[in-house]
């Protein structure tokens, strides 16, 4: 793909019962400095959550006019991949990052995704809780394990050669993600743009390691087993049947 000039990141979150944690990670966004003068732009949307996460946000808005923040919501719940669908279609950055409402992906890691951007290497950008040297909370044994299953599969059928394909840091040409047509309203958005992105002539994917403090269950963690199955079936569709 070709390199264009780079001036506008647009960093898009779906939140879902956040409001302990929205405000905290909003923070870390707008502190951090991003390299190349690389101006940021906020998406939020709002999935119809059930406690104070809007009211967070729209305080947050308010006490800090200076970070440039758009905040959308759903009348319903619809999902992960739904909010995100909701946001991209408003970004009008030239890439696009994926960042949680919760806090365990760090946005001071943005600069480690720009980089091989930057560096006229790359257009997509995975980062990898699996790789690198930063520090990482210790979690649950059986979750690393499913994750690393679910990237094998997905690297059968994409012929990548990921470490972690289910990370919820992911930064895209936003021109290239566009031209997909995504369909998954939930957590099935992992394996089907990576199946899609990887079918997109002469994309360059990169991977780089980031810092990672998985939560638990008690402290608001989403994603279970059933989650697990949709995602072999996401990897299925899109990856070996090719469902455009």
């Amino acid at each position: 793909m070709s390199h264009s000039p780079f001036t506008t990141l647009s960093i898009v979150i779906p939140a879902y019962n956040e409001g302990s944690t929205v405000h905290l990670v909003l923070d870390q966004v707008r502190r951090v400095e991003l390299c190349g003068g690389i101006r940021k732009e906020v998406i939020i949307v709002n999935d119809c959550s059930a406690d104070d996460t809007e009211a967070a946000i729209l305080r947050y808005q308010a006490e800090h006019p200076d970070l440039d923040l758009r905040y959308y919501k759903h009348a319903v719940n619809r999902g992960k991949g739904a909010a995100l669908h909701t946001a991209l279609r408003r970004a009008t950055g030239q890439y696009v990052v994926i960042q949680d409402a919760d806090l365990e992906y760090n946005p001071g890691d943005y600069n480690l995704l720009l980089q091989p951007v930057l560096d006229g290497r790359a257009d997509v950008v995975y980062g990898s809780r699996f790789t690198g040297c930063t520090a990482h909370r210790v979690g649950f044994f059986w979750q690393p394990i499913g994750n690393k299953f679910l990237t094998f599969l997905s690297n059968l059928g994409t012929n990548l050669k990921l470490t972690d394909m289910e990370t919820g840091c992911k930064l895209f040409n936003a021109a290239a993600l566009r031209g997909l047509h995504l369909r998954e309203k939930r957590f099935g958005f992992e394996p089907e743009v990576t199946a899609k992105i990887a079918r997109v002539p002469n994309i360059r994917i990169h991977e780089v390691g980031i810092s990672y403090r998985g939560r638990t269950y008690a402290e608001g963690k989403k994603i279970n087993w059933k989650d697990g199955f949709r995602a072999i079936y996401c990897i299925m569709k899109y990856g070996f049947f090719r469902v455009r």
